[in-house]
């Protein structure tokens, strides 16, 4: 496996779009996307990566689906900034509905001409009209821009049909002739990218067949051991060996399905940036790592009788922590063929 610097994505600027009958402290924005230094880069994702921009410059829509900690925000905005377009970032929500996404009548605007043309008669005319303000995905459609839809099935279903017509048609129905239009067309360079998360229920949607049809689906169910390792290590600056032991030790955990709550590779980077923010030793023979490792894996454990924590459970843990962690002393016995 050969590891490139090829990190993370990160929006650096944020440009607002250019002012369209919009009220300023309500317009909405892009980002511009610029390589940072936390996406890590591997054989793995980087196959995932160029997979993906072939359907996307192919015109296709791209949704990974997967559980949290899987990746998908990170490689979706990855992605965005591989495009180098401007980037519109979209959260899903219960309360959005079509005017969220699209745009509506915000606020009216007033014109009054006062005439003064003889002296002693004077003629006022006032008129007033309603704004039209522009929300994300009418900017991503008109301004070419990569819309990226995170959790899109946290919306309800009825508020993103009006994305069928967009994939499909290229074509943005706008209600009640906003804009003073019925329709606009979707810039060539528009494209999309959703995320979702099969797993977690509450508060989700079922996604409509009819948006599932016109995306290309991938679902992601975690990383390699490869790149974990090297996505800890790197964000978490964490020599690879001691990143090593953290990711190997909570993939044990995830095999052994003791858990209520699935550990990811977002419980190792939590464990070894801790580690390395209070220069802890990755050792059982460091009480604080244990209790680390401890209060951040042991919430996740199944409940014993009566809801209470399981001390089986917990010994298991610990078991774990001596095994892919062991103290010093053990690690020097084992170099040196068990002699001391």
């Amino acid at each position: 496996m050969s590891l490139r610097p090829s990190p993370l994505v990160r929006p650096r600027a944020v440009i607002p779009p250019p002012p369209r009958d919009a009220l300023e402290n309500e317009s909405e924005t892009t980002l511009q996307l610029r390589a940072g230094a936390e996406f890590v880069s591997t054989d793995a994702t980087e196959a995932l990566v160029q997979r993906s921009l072939r359907y996307l410059e192919g015109g296709y829509p791209v949704h990974f689906r997967g559980p949290a900690g899987s990746g998908k925000t990170t490689l979706s905005l990855h992605l965005a900034e591989r495009l180098e377009r401007p980037v519109v970032l979209l959260v899903g929500d219960d309360s959005f509905d079509t005017r969220r996404l699209v745009g509506g009548e915000s606020g009216t605007r007033s014109r009054r001409v006062v005439d003064r043309y003889i002296t002693s008669v004077t003629k006022v005319e006032s008129e007033s009209e309603p704004m039209w303000l522009d929300r994300a995905l009418t900017v991503a459609c008109t301004e070419g821009c990569t819309l990226v839809y995170d959790e899109f099935n946290r919306a309800p279903p009825a508020a993103n049909n009006v994305l069928l017509t967009v994939l499909e048609e290229r074509m943005l129905v706008l209600p009640k002739a906003g804009r003073g239009e019925t329709y606009t067309r979707v810039h060539p360079e528009f494209r999309a990218i959703f995320t979702s998360n099969p797993v977690d229920h509450v508060g989700a949607h079922e996604a409509q067949n009819a948006l599932l049809d016109r995306m290309v689906t991938l679902d992601l169910d975690g990383f390699d051991r490869g790149t974990e390792v090297a996505v800890t290590a790197a964000r978490s600056g964490l020599p690879l060996a001691d990143a090593a032991a953290i990711v190997d030790m909570v993939r044990d955990f995830r095999r052994s399905r003791e858990y209520t709550q699935r550990p990811t590779l977002r419980a190792s980077l939590m464990i070894a940036r801790m580690t390395a923010v209070q220069g802890l030793a990755v050792s059982a023979d460091d009480p604080d790592f244990v209790q680390l490792c401890l209060d951040l894996l042991g919430s996740r454990l199944k409940p014993g009788v009566g809801g209470q924590p399981d001390p089986r459970h917990r010994q298991m843990l610990i078991k774990l922590i001596e095994h892919f962690c062991p103290p010093a002393t053990t690690r020097r016995d084992a170099r040196f063929g068990g002699v001391a």
